[in-house]
């Protein structure tokens, strides 16, 4: 398997299990990229690299707050040190602060903004040189449905989505000249911890979702998000890119 082989790629929120950042990484790495896998959770992240190496594959850990600019600037240099170039950015990590307009805070509003949408300008604006050295590369960053439809409990977290949406598509006008594609990535109802806490299920068969809910029925899994990131952070797409992609079995299509 070798549709990302020899290429090197930055994958944040990548501690989590099941999270889409470790379905992502592990994903890339069985098609032989070389994967700096990052997160706030440093032991985390250290099994997500150990077993992406124990699977054969390349990986560094590295503990990462994505708020942080430093720390960016940091993980591109260390990435660069690593494996001496940069392919691919995968901005995944985020959290979901959702909570009714009148219970939000300031401070709740804040906090969302700050992790799931300063952190891909961030993200991309320090990936950007590294990839144009490399002769281009593609970013993809992590959205959601909820950036494109309103749900309850999501003005936050729905407008930190929003704002991913339709940065990536300024980011791939912008980069287009230098060879970097630059997409979005919506995932629907996907099983991860995050889901988990958000829906109070304890596996995925509790989570009720009917046929008018989402048409194809039941919930996704993390390999369905990062499989289509592999697509996007392979040659395959290399005429795409301010594009957005749904991985929500139907949703958003009704």
């Amino acid at each position: 398997m070798s549709r990302v082989q020899g290429k090197v790629a930055i994958v944040t929120g990548a501690a989590s299990n099941p999270g889409l950042g470790r379905a992502i990484a592990k994903t890339l790495a069985r098609e032989g990229g070389r994967v700096v896998v990052s997160d706030v959770d440093e032991a985390g992240v250290r099994e997500c690299a150990d077993a992406i190496r124990a699977g054969g594959g390349e990986a560094l850990a590295l503990r990462h707050d994505v708020t942080h600019e430093a720390d960016w600037q940091e993980v591109v240099a260390r990435a660069l040190a690593a494996f001496g170039r940069l392919d691919v950015l995968v901005n995944n990590a985020g959290i979901a602060v959702l909570k009714p307009l009148e219970q939000l805070s300031l401070a709740d509003w804040n906090r969302q903004i700050e992790v799931n949408l300063t952190s891909v300008f961030l993200g991309c604006k320090h990936a950007a040189a590294a990839l144009r050295r490399s002769g281009g590369g593609s970013i993809v960053n992590v959205s959601s449905v909820a950036g494109m439809v309103g749900l309850r409990s999501c003005v936050a977290y729905g407008a930190s989505k929003g704002g991913v949406r339709i940065a990536t598509k300024a980011i791939a006008v912008e980069l287009s000249r230098d060879g970097i594609r630059c997409n979005s990535v919506h995932p629907g109802f996907i099983w991860t911890n995050m889901q988990a806490k958000a829906s109070g299920a304890t596996e995925p068969a509790s989570m009720k979702l009917s046929p008018g809910v989402v048409p194809l029925g039941g919930i996704g899994e993390p390999r369905d998000v990062a499989e289509c990131v592999l697509y996007l952070a392979s040659d395959e797409s290399k005429y795409v890119t301010g594009a957005e992609f749904t991985v929500d079995g139907g949703l958003t299509a009704q």
